[in-house]
């Protein structure tokens, strides 16, 4: 059981009974960084790093910072615990002018612990995309590939999510991300941020115990909070507001009225087993 909180009643702390500390198989947090500077990340590490699973850089914003305090993020997450990545934007990107192993040994070379492969918005042939993965996951690497595109209107297809998954875990992926983008309108969203929470229970019914493979993209509340009534308290989520860290662990413990009904229906459950 989680003990970040140890000052207080562990009833008051995790009312589910269920939340694990890290380093966490299931249940895990990824956010996204739009841009925060040095002190903002280590103010948000300061009260949330035990909260935090993945720190991704998003999209291709890794190059926009000044080299030193590029590193010094990287420091910060390895010294938190928390595995840290470029963007898969940035990966496409990179792989387009250069190799992936002259990428990947760049992203070794400054010290990312964490790498995504995605193709949402340049074509990545199979193959590569496999042979890729596969790649960085021999450099050390802990390798998140994704499913989807970023284009609009882009939906979510069961099959080939479930192709998709068996293929980059066989290739060496750790986990599936499930493209929502940042904004969370596409993949197993609608235009107007809504889940297809049947999608999601089909695609679940179908993968078992591959379901804590997949990471969910769900950005928003209502996004996040489908998906923990849908799946479990311990969904992976990713694409998580680096101010909304905190608000989702509540969601996560019952520590909000959203959620709190269930969570002691869930600990009662725990209980009497």
């Amino acid at each position: 059981m989680n003990n970040e909180c140890s000052f207080w009643p562990s009833q008051w702390a995790d009312p589910s009974c269920k939340r694990l500390s890290k380093p966490r198989q299931h249940g895990l947090s990824m956010i996204i960084d739009k841009g925060l500077g040095v002190q903002g990340m280590k103010d948000l590490l300061q009260i949330a790093a035990s909260y935090i699973d993945v720190y991704k850089l998003g999209f291709g914003t890794t190059v926009l910072y000044p080299l030193p305090q590029l590193r010094q993020k990287i420091s910060m997450a390895y010294e938190a615990d928390i595995l840290i990545m470029p963007g898969g934007t940035f990966f496409e990107i990179a792989t387009s002018f250069s190799s992936p192993r002259t990428y990947l040994e760049t992203l070794r070379e400054i010290g990312f612990t964490a790498v995504e492969i995605s193709d949402g918005s340049l074509p990545v042939a199979l193959t590569d995309r496999l042979r890729t993965i596969a790649l960085a996951r021999s450099m050390g690497f802990t390798v998140y590939s994704e499913y989807g595109k970023k284009a609009d209107g882009f939906q979510a297809e069961k099959n080939e999510l479930i192709e998709t998954l068996h293929h980059d875990l066989d290739a060496g992926s750790h986990h599936v991300i499930v493209e929502a983008r940042e904004s969370g309108n596409v993949g197993i969203c609608n235009a107007s941020g809504e889940l297809d929470t049947t999608f999601i229970q089909e695609v679940i019914s179908e993968i078992g115990s591959y379901s804590s493979n997949l990471i969910w993209e769900a950005p928003q509340k209502k996004q996040q909070l489908a998906l923990l009534s849908t799946i479990g308290f311990d969904v992976n989520l990713g694409n998580i507001a680096p101010t909304d860290v905190l608000s989702l662990e509540a969601l996560r413990r019952g520590l909000r009225g959203d959620t709190l009904l269930s969570a002691l229906e869930d600990r009662r459950e725990i209980l009497c087993e």
